[in-house]
Order: structure tokens, then C-alpha cells, then sequence
């Protein structure tokens, strides 16, 4: 057996036998005897020919199989994982995890950097100094001392998939359903939490483009979670637009820690974080009904127990709480206000480029190697279909170096005063479930 063989068959749009997708996790990502030139032609192949259930089982079951799975089982209490396939502005892991906890949920999550023009969960809380390399045994200490943890992929915990997702990043290969399933399932899988709770972006903004393909990767990651038993719920969400206002690393800290404090970005994410944590208590049966979980739910925050347990947290996992104290996690050296040219209401035309406009400033990466500016960023003053005048302020582009005019003009290129407003597209487009 041999790449080049492999790499022919998919190109030639062939099915993979088992044999042959474990032969190729292995020597790539363990044996290294498959270079990355010769791996990405076949994620490339992967990309434009897709692969049948069968493969996507396969692969999702090698990458699993290339580290360890971990137990909980002996901790008490509810375990519960949730993921989201990546959007832009999309804080809501970070604000939803303390919640969950507050409420005696066992949060057990595994996260990514950024990927293209959405950013990562792990490169957000590191503009704190957050630690995700725990070592073995601190997941299980962090899940009885405050009841959640964020890691990243590690040694011994699907490191297949943490090579392969690398790679993906740097060599246009993120967009595939059965590329985009298997990363995300073997990292669930391998944390082997009791109920899997999944946020598929779909629009502009999302690798996903339309409620089509968006059903299809929901389905097939359910499919898979059901061989392995277990209990999966698919939000199918709109990423036709930034989600909040804040777009890049520290500032989406800054207003997760806003929103756990009760200052809301936009009546949209609240609403969207409100469903989504009520949904998660209802499905866990820790509370009956939907009203009871929402009603609950507003009072941790009004009565700080979420932030409280925020703090808990970031500081078990080692964040700089004076940086948190001071605010000086983000401190931008250079900022550009952007204004309107005239009056109306606002419409972003491409949310993607709202991505990588963020990325532009610094706070993404082009090559897998490139470092970050935590302190890069856009705060959209103004969201989608808010009224607004002529020069006022729509946004403020935040950089650590000065800001390129190119980069402003591509921001004002992308925007559209309308004289009215705009019909507005649900946040939650579709929910999906294997829960009887």
C-alpha cells in the first residue's frame, strides 16, 4: 500500500477501504513517512470529490483511534461537550461553558485555533494567558474542582486530527463535509462526554454556504455519533452576519466577559446563548421545561454566578486574572474609526470578509505558522439593519501595528446603507436530534 496509489483512487473519485484511510492517518500523522505535500493532495481529492458514509466513519474512527479516550465516568455528575463548526464573532463556547457549570453540568471541551477567516476558540482565551495544554489527570482535576475545562488536542487525544486540522488551514482544504465531520467527532469522541451539543454555522459567514449542505454535515455527524452511541443535538445557525459585535481575539473576550456581567452585545446573541444554554439544561433534565431553564438562566447572571464561575475557571487553567482586573489583556495600540457616508440602515454585503478583514489587522493567520495579535480586531458601533447617520461611527478597526488604508477601504467597499430596513433571517435556522 502507498500514497500515491491512495491519493489516484480518491482523485479518480473511488471509495477508500478502511485499510487504506488507517494507512494513511498513521503514516502521515505517526510514522511521518507521507509528507504534507502528499497529504494535502489527498484532503485536496477529499475536498472536491467528497467521501460516502462509509469513508467518513472510517476516518473519523482512525483519528479517534490515533490517541486515547477518557473516562469520566467515575466523576460524578452530568457530562457534556459542545461545539461550534466555526463563524465569525463567535464567542459562545466561552460564555455558554461557565453557565452550563453554574448549573452543575460537567463541561468537558476540546477546541481548535482559527480556521481561514474564523477564529479559534483556543487563540480567544489565550489573549489571557489562558493554558490549554493540560497534562494527564488535570482534565479530571478541573471537572471536580469547577465542573469544566477547555483543552487542546494533545499527545494522547485524537493527535490525528490536531496534525490533519493544521494542515487543513494552510492548504484550502477546510471546506468538506466529511473533512469538517470527522475533525469534529473524533475530538468529541475522544472526550467521551454523555450528550454532544453542536452549533452548525451556515451562511456567508460559515465554511457551510446554505441550509442544504449545513443539514448534511448536522446529519452526518449525528449519523456518526450514533453509531457510537451517543446522544447529539444539532443547532443549525445564520452566520449571514457577524455574530455580536466584537470580531477577533481579546475584543471577543472582553465581550464574553461583558455579556457573563450582564452587558449584552446585541439583543441577537443573547437571545441565541438564552436558547441554546435552555435547550442544553432541558436535554440534560435539569430542568423540566424551557420557561424554568430561561428563568433560571437570567438570574445567574444577574447574580454573578456565571462570572463567578467564569473566574473559577480561566484561573484554574492559569489566565492572567490582573490582566482580566485591568482590562489590559486588550490594549490596542492603534485604532481607525470607520463612518457612515450616509443615512439609513446598515447591511454588511459579505460577512466572510468581515472575517478576513479581522485577519488582515492581525488577528488571524494566512500560514499555520503566522502569530497572532490578540489585541487585532473589529467592534461593529453598528450591526446589521441598525439605523444610522451620515458620519457617524459604523466600526473601529483595532490593531498592535498601524492600520493599513487598504484595509479600511476594503471594509467601507463591504458595507450598504439601505433607505429601509431589511427582512432579517432567523438565528436558529434548524434543530436536529438523536434523542428520543
Amino acid at each position: 500500500m502507498n500514497i500515491i496509489d491512495i491519493i489516484n483512487k480518491k482523485r479518480k473519485n473511488e471509495a477508500l477501504q478502511q485499510d487504506e484511510i488507517m494507512y494513511f492517518v498513521t503514516e502521515y500523522t505517526q510514522k511521518k513517512s507521507i509528507t504534507d505535500y502528499q497529504a494535502a493532495a489527498l484532503l485536496m481529492a477529499i475536498v472536491i470529490n467528497g467521501m460516502n458514509s462509509d469513508e467518513t466513519y472510517f476516518l473519523t474512527k482512525a483519528m479517534l483511534e490515533s490517541g486515547k479516550v477518557r473516562d469520566y465516568s467515575k466523576i460524578p455528575g452530568i457530562k457534556i461537550d459542545k461545539h461550534s463548526t466555526g463563524g465569525i464573532g463567535d464567542k459562545v463556547s466561552i460564555i455558554l461553558a461557565p453557565i452550563c457549570a453554574y448549573f452543575g453540568l460537567k463541561v468537558a471541551k476540546m477546541s481548535g485555533r482559527g480556521l481561514g477567516f474564523t477564529g479559534g476558540t483556543i487563540d480567544k482565551l489565550e489573549s489571557i494567558g489562558f493554558d490549554f495544554n493540560l497534562k494527564t489527570g488535570e482534565d479530571m482535576q478541573l471537572l471536580k474542582k469547577c465542573g469544566l475545562f477547555i483543552m487542546s488536542q494533545t499527545a494522547d487525544v485524537a493527535p490525528a486530527d490536531g496534525v490533519i486540522y493544521a494542515l487543513r488551514n494552510s492548504s484550502g482544504t477546510v471546506e468538506s463535509i466529511p473533512l469538517i465531520a470527522s475533525s469534529v467527532v473524533s475530538k468529541k469522541l475522544a472526550l467521551n462526554a454523555d450528550y454532544i451539543f453542536l452549533d452548525v454555522k451556515v451562511g456567508d459567514g460559515a465554511f457551510m454556504k446554505n441550509i442544504g449542505d449545513a443539514t448534511i454535515l448536522a446529519k452526518t455527524m449525528i449519523d456518526i455519533f450514533t453509531k457510537f452511541n451517543k446522544k447529539t443535538v444539532v443547532h443549525i445557525t445564520n452566520m449571514d452576519q457577524p455574530l455580536g459585535r466584537a470580531i477577533g481575539n481579546g475584543l471577543e473576550i472582553k465581550a464574553a466577559i461583558d455579556f457573563l456581567n450582564g452587558s449584552f452585545e446585541c439583543d441577537e446573541i443573547k437571545d441565541l446563548i438564552y436558547t441554546f444554554v435552555s435547550d442544553i439544561l432541558v436535554a440534560t433534565k435539569i430542568f423540566k421545561t424551557k420557561k424554568e431553564a430561561l428563568s433560571a438562566i437570567d438570574e445567574c447572571i444577574k447574580n454573578k454566578g456565571a462570572y463567578k464561575k467564569f473566574i473559577e475557571w480561566v484561573t484554574s487553567q492559569k489566565a492572567d486574572i490582573a490582566a482580566i482586573n485591568s482590562g489590559k489583556y486588550f490594549a490596542p495600540k492603534y485604532n481607525y474609526e470607520i463612518k457612515a457616508n450616509s443615512s439609513g440602515y446598515l447591511s454588511y454585503k459579505k460577512t466572510e470578509e468581515m472575517g478576513m478583514i479581522s485577519l488582515l489587522l492581525g488577528a488571524g493567520r494566512l500560514k499555520k505558522t503566522d502569530p497572532l495579535d490578540y489585541h487585532a480586531g473589529i467592534w461593529l458601533n453598528k450591526i446589521q439593519n441598525e439605523s444610522v447617520k451620515k458620519n457617524e461611527v459604523i466600526a473601529t478597526l483595532y490593531s498592535s501595528k498601524p492600520i493599513n488604508l487598504d484595509v479600511v477601504s476594503r471594509f467601507l467597499t463591504n458595507v450598504d446603507i439601505k433607505p429601509t430596513k431589511f427582512k432579517a433571517t432567523p438565528t436558529i435556522l434548524k434543530v436536529l436530534s438523536n434523542i428520543k
